[in-house]
């Protein structure tokens, strides 16, 4: 039986002779183009020309653009190249991670705390009709990740949570029905994130689980993406050193790869042991976690000979591709190894039938976009996660509900700004809006601004204490790539806004992007999760906090960071 008549790609005859005939029909070129997905901004016709007819390119990934914008790009690519291309973008919450003015559902940790795995199933759906309507045929989703380390910088609100079982369930209710769309799944980034405290963009993280820890955790949620029939998995630049070592004991640790280096992580383990038989794709290759392990002329071959099928990325383009060459010149990569990457990419595209599509059905038309991206049904969606998410980890009784008589005179603390201000999702003026719709409900509320003087200059604490009825904190602070720590950074002087009137002023704290923020406001003993900073999770939110409107939602992590204090 041929390998692309089974799981996940299950081809027909004579789908498997239009590959091996293209195959056939390729020069080396056109072969190593197949072996890149570059990545696209916006509309660049000169650009565009060059990767096309020169570099003959495989694969696209984009960032979200203007509506306009998208459809010029995606159908001058598409109708302009030999074979159709695969298109591809981080559509995690819904279709603004294709196009401004996409569904943003939810994070989706906020989705795993609805605590209703059917909500996975509304966010790959979601991410599958507007990505599908844009043009994308690949999604760079779901994050199957598991946030065992509070303090890790990346993982965070892209996750499902702690738990590898919720994990696993959600990540294959998204991938069932996002496939559904016509739209690749992407599980996403073996041999899996959130162990380490460390940024793989910055340092080639590591995830130091026992073999054993590994296969009852990630092992089982990748296990379930596999029987799931996910048709991509990108691997990491995050080292498994415990099972480097099971599956080559010759391995000294210095010659641990990270995974999309890694013979033994991405083929024995990921194909050979897990038996996952689709398209492998690195992470975005300019990162520091797979350049500090190799020097850049061996990663680039090292990466396909490893066993991934598509490289993402450059750091420059032509020595890239020239770097490429050289490997399978030289050996590095076997031409068994280049026929099979190449196939499995051109299968690939094969399953998602766009080799029997016309260039007008690979391409966006604003009509269909104008019906279905940000449509009533999906903002009737994104208003039902918000208001099932909303987690009160913590409540001190008798603060709760709010109401303009109870509290006349409101503070507000805004926790943000700075580099981590705006992330993968926050929005650095969401404290504003949230003042804004407070003031439109009639409550009187100053926003806090910090005083100067240091000991004994200081603003008198009676003074303060009578001045406001309620203060509310708002923390906007997202994970985003290239930092190493999300954690609040208190003004000057000495910390002048820290929670220090709570036991005199009733005081709410709510985070909108990060879940873990009692690790730094630990006796606060109102507390909110929202995952999120829409308007749409804001309006819900005041609506919990007035008191009309439950708060449903469940943490799928442990919200209290294991500190003792943080309960109290």
């Amino acid at each position: 039986m041929n390998k692309y008549e089974k799981k996940p790609f299950y081809l027909s005859n004579e789908d498997i002779k239009w590959v091996e005939n293209r195959y056939n029909e390729m020069s080396l070129e056109e072969k190593i183009g197949q072996l890149f997905c570059l990545v696209v901004y916006g509309y660049d016709e000169n650009y565009f020309s060059y990767i096309i007819n020169n570099l003959k390119i495989g694969s696209l990934m984009f960032r979200p653009m203007p509506k306009n914008e998208l459809i010029k790009s995606v159908s001058y690519l598409q109708n302009n190249s030999k074979l159709p291309l695969l298109i591809s973008a981080n559509i995690e919450s819904g279709g603004c991670g294709i196009i401004e003015g996409g569904t943003k559902l939810q994070s989706p940790l906020g989705i795993a705390a609805t605590n209703d795995s059917d909500y996975a199933g509304i966010l790959g759906e979601v991410c599958g009709l507007e990505g599908a309507a844009c043009g994308v045929n690949w999604d760079f989703a779901p994050i199957v990740d598991i946030d065992k380390n509070f303090r890790n910088p990346i993982t965070n609100t892209r996750t499902f949570g702690s738990d590898e079982y919720r994990v696993a369930i959600f990540s294959s209710k998204f991938i069932n029905k996002l496939q559904n769309q016509g739209v690749a799944a992407c599980a996403k980034h073996f041999p899996g994130d959130g162990v380490d405290e460390r940024d793989q963009h910055l340092v080639t993280s590591v995830n130091d689980l026992s073999c054993e820890e590994w296969d009852d955790s990630y092992g089982k949620v990748f296990d379930e993406c596999i029987d799931h029939g996910v048709k991509s998995i990108m691997v990491g630049h995050i080292s498994l050193p415990n099972y480097s070592k099971k599956l080559n004991p010759n391995l000294l640790d210095e010659d641990i790869l990270p995974a999309s280096l890694s013979y033994e992580i991405t083929t024995t383990l990921l194909k050979d042991k897990l038996g996952f038989n689709g398209l492998v794709v690195t992470d975005a290759t300019a990162m520091a976690g797979m350049n500090i392990a190799l020097p850049r002329n061996l990663l680039v071959p090292t990466a396909i000979a490893a066993g991934s099928d598509i490289f993402l990325f450059t750091k420059n383009m032509d020595e890239d591709f020239r770097y490429m060459r050289e490997g399978i010149e030289n050996g590095t990569i076997t031409k068994e190894r280049l026929k099979d990457a190449v196939m499995n990419v051109l299968a690939f595209k094969a399953s998602l039938s766009l080799h029997k599509k016309k260039k007008d059905e690979l391409c966006p038309n604003e009509k269909n976009i104008n019906k279905i991206v940000a449509c009533q049904k999906h903002k009737d969606y994104e208003k039902l996660c918000a208001d099932k998410s909303i987690t009160i980890i913590k409540e001190e009784a008798g603060i709760l509900p709010i109401s303009t008589n109870k509290y006349k005179s409101v503070l507000v603390y805004d926790i943000s700004g700075g580099a981590n201000s705006v992330g993968y999702g926050a929005d650095a003026c969401a404290c504003d809006r949230f003042i804004k719709k407070l003031n439109d409900k009639g409550y009187f509320v100053e926003k806090f601004t910090p005083y100067r003087g240091m000991e004994g200059l200081m603003v008198s604490y009676e003074e303060f204490t009578k001045k406001y009825d309620l203060i509310i904190y708002i923390a906007n602070l997202a994970t985003k790539s290239n930092q190493t720590v999300v954690r609040i950074e208190w003004s000057n002087p000495m910390g002048a806004n820290v929670p220090i009137y709570m036991n005199r002023v009733p005081t709410v704290f709510i985070s909108l992007e990060n879940p873990y923020h009692l690790l730094d406001v630990p006796r606060v003993k109102t507390y909110i999760n929202t995952y999120s900073s829409s308007d749409i999770v804001l309006d819900s939110l005041i609506q919990k906090l007035e008191g009309k409107s439950k708060f449903c939602g469940m943490s799928p992590v442990d919200a209290f960071c294991g500190k003792w204090d943080t309960k109290l």
